[in-house]
């Protein structure tokens, strides 16, 4: 069973956005997601998707575009993003599909590793960060280290970690997440959320204190989901 990832499907079978406000490269880019899925993913794998999924505005327009998500190979575990303004509550979420699960709070088993994680939020010192986002990102780091308190408390000492937003400010600098992170020893933390060359270079990249940080918003990562591991 391999486990896959891919971040900001922006999928919209209900609703106009189109993407390529971004760049060309956003072109048909649903199909070139669901191509490379189709290609890659067996039925015993796993696929993180990390937030952004649909542009839905609620359940009824985001459904056409889960059911084709859930209709695509392998089991799928999904965190918020901060435009899934479709996302109810895990538990009503997880009614919905047997091959899809939500995480908030909660954690999923992947072999030896408990995948845990959450929304996130953007960090102190980023170029907007308000008072308003303070209180929000307390929350959102409480929520994962719920995530990860859940799976130790199950005895579970190896940790992969989904979050839609990038873990540190667009400077890099540490963060509650960061902090987070290497208290609970986390092997891997995954995320979205960034778009476009300039953005890039904001999200931690590589092995630092322990922890790998791996990017995988979809145009970062070519439209093509990544092996995170086999």
């Amino acid at each position: 069973m391999s486990l896959y990832a891919i971040g900001d499907l922006h999928f919209s079978t209900l609703v106009e956005k189109p993407m390529n406000i971004f760049g060309d490269k956003w072109d048909k880019h649903e199909e070139k997601i669901i191509s490379s899925w189709k290609a890659n993913v067996k039925e015993d794998d796993l696929v993180l998707v990390l937030g952004d999924t649909s542009w839905g505005i609620n359940l009824t327009e985001a459904k056409p575009d889960l059911d084709i998500i859930s209709n695509l190979s392998g089991k799928k575990i999904f965190i918020k993003g901060n435009h899934d303004y479709w996302w109810t509550t895990v538990t009503n979420l997880n009614k919905l599909y047997n091959d899809m699960k939500f995480l908030q709070t909660n954690f999923y088993e992947y072999g030896e590793y408990a995948i845990c994680g959450g929304r996130g939020w953007i960090c102190p010192n980023d170029f907007k960060f308000d008072d308003n986002d303070e209180k929000i990102y307390k929350r959102e780091e409480n929520r994962i280290r719920l995530s990860l308190q859940a799976a130790r408390k199950k005895g579970y000492s190896k940790f992969i970690v989904i979050t839609h937003y990038p873990p540190t400010n667009d400077k890099l600098e540490e963060s509650l997440f960061t902090k987070l992170y290497e208290e609970y020893k986390v092997d891997k933390v995954i995320y979205g959320h960034l778009h476009g060359k300039e953005s890039f270079k904001m999200g931690l990249k590589g092995v630092r204190n322990g922890v790998e940080y791996i990017l995988a918003s979809c145009d970062y990562i070519d439209f093509n989901l990544i092996k995170i591991m086999d």
